[in-house]
């Protein structure tokens, strides 16, 4: 727990938080929803993300731990928030831990298909915990690397598709003509779009790491404005760009039909190696959210520890300045991965993504809520702050009523209604869970 995050991982780090494997597989689901009109999705949802993070950010820089919204909910809101943001968002991360394995099994197969999934599960769990364990400069700089592969691949396919636009003897406006000739830009009308914003906001999920490297961040008072303030450019420029340059390209009832919308632009720019290139860009994603999986999980044990939220062994630290009993017990959940693999290969942890989307409702909005009751503080306190959010309180109100109006549309689709059932029972362990400790 020393600041030996340099600005340059700080950076990559944001970055890479808002680029998933849902971009790279999940974007051609998420089209078919909203047809060109996802593009308006994916804005609407950012501006709200960009908003939480400036929320957030406020609260990092005023006070830079690594607990981030867990402990300013303990302090600022209740014991009790604390308790709840801090399991909740451990819980979180060992459910997509361990999703995240899964896919890196799939990935690896793709190219062994005789390696047996469970032994990449275990090979990839043993190298990210010793990485974790030796320190955190180790740890950025593996995310750093990780995060550009990511980035690269996505100005690659930006670059690669504007060249098939340009490069078409078609008139310009012909070329951009896919946005709106089949059906019109609003193909599935404007309530198709408002419930592509629930897939679309859960890719950005992973984003609000960023609060919770501000314990360990060089300089946090100008890194972590910085990695936030270029959100915004960010989303304009990785999610609006590629579904402009996708749809641009095919009818939107086209796009990853065929392959992976990818694949389909490497492929078309001659470049045979289009699926080996992809299942290596998304390995190294699926990998990389293990990684900081781990971290932001072994960080938030120690903050719940070092506010009695949890086991005072969860406190102690390494030689190295690193939490190693909350690397190894996050780390050590992920091995029942393994052995699901090895007993169910290929079939896991679908049906629990549920539980995913209704722990990243609850931590974004207690993030809101968190600022709110800071923002009082500093008011009462007469406390000035050095990293504003922006147009507050109406952006926390606004913010709020969206996440309610996200839930809300999750209960209209099929595939995501049993999370709004889950949401309260699980709110309702975690309370138990926080009078059990109280008691003890």
């Amino acid at each position: 727990m020393h600041r030996g995050l340099k600005n340059r991982h700080l950076q990559m780090i944001a970055l890479g938080g808002a680029i998933g494997t849902g971009l790279f597989y999940g974007s051609a689901s998420t089209i078919s929803m909203a047809g060109p009109a996802v593009i308006m999705s994916y804005l609407i949802g950012g501006i709200i993300i960009f908003f939480i993070m400036r929320m957030l950010g406020e609260m990092s820089v005023d006070e830079p731990v690594a607990g981030s919204f867990s402990h300013y909910a303990s302090k600022y809101w209740s014991p009790l928030a604390g308790f709840v943001a801090g399991w909740n968002y451990w819980f979180l991360y060992i459910i997509v831990s361990m999703a995240e394995l899964t896919a890196v099994s799939i990935y690896v197969s793709w190219w062994l298909p005789d390696l047996p999934h469970w032994i990449a599960a275990l090979v990839c769990i043993i190298i990210i915990t010793s990485i974790n364990l030796i320190n955190v400069n180790m740890y950025g700089e593996i995310e750093f690397w990780m995060a550009l592969i990511k980035v690269s691949a996505i100005v690659c396919m930006i670059v690669f598709g504007l060249g098939l636009l340009f490069t078409d003897a078609r008139p310009f406006p012909d070329n951009f003509s896919n946005l709106w000739i089949n059906d019109g830009f609003f193909p599935n009308g404007i309530w198709g779009m408002i419930v592509a914003i629930v897939p679309v906001l859960f890719s950005f999920g992973g984003i609000e790491l960023i609060g919770i490297t501000a314990g360990e961040a060089e300089n946090p008072d100008k890194s972590i404005p910085r990695a936030i303030n270029q959100v915004i450019y960010r989303i304009l420029i990785f999610y609006v760009g590629t579904m402009i340059v996708l749809m641009a390209l095919w009818p939107w009832n086209l796009v990853g039909m065929e392959a992976s919308p990818f694949v389909q632009i490497f492929d078309n720019v001659g470049i045979p190696a289009a699926a080996h290139i992809l299942n290596f860009v998304v390995l190294t994603a699926a990998v990389s959210v293990y990684n900081s999986a781990i971290y932001s999980n072994s960080r938030m044990l120690f903050s719940l520890a070092e506010n009695g939220g949890a086991p005072k062994f969860l406190y102690k630290l390494s030689s190295r300045k690193v939490p190693v009993n909350g690397i190894l017990i996050s780390s050590g959940l992920t091995l029942i991965v393994v052995a699901l693999n090895y007993f169910f290969p290929g079939q896991i942890f679908m049906y629990l993504l549920s539980v995913v989307t209704c722990a990243v409702v609850i931590s974004w909005f207690i993030i809101v809520v968190t600022h709110l009751k800071f923002k009082q503080h500093c008011a009462r306190t007469n406390h000035p702050t050095k990293f504003h959010s922006i147009a507050y309180p109406l952006t926390n109100y606004l913010c709020m009523a969206f996440m309610i109006g996200v839930v809300a549309m999750m209960a209209t689709i099929d595939d995501m209604r049993l999370a709004v059932i889950v949401m309260p029972i699980w709110i309702a362990i975690i309370v138990a869970g926080f009078y059990y400790q109280k008691k003890e």
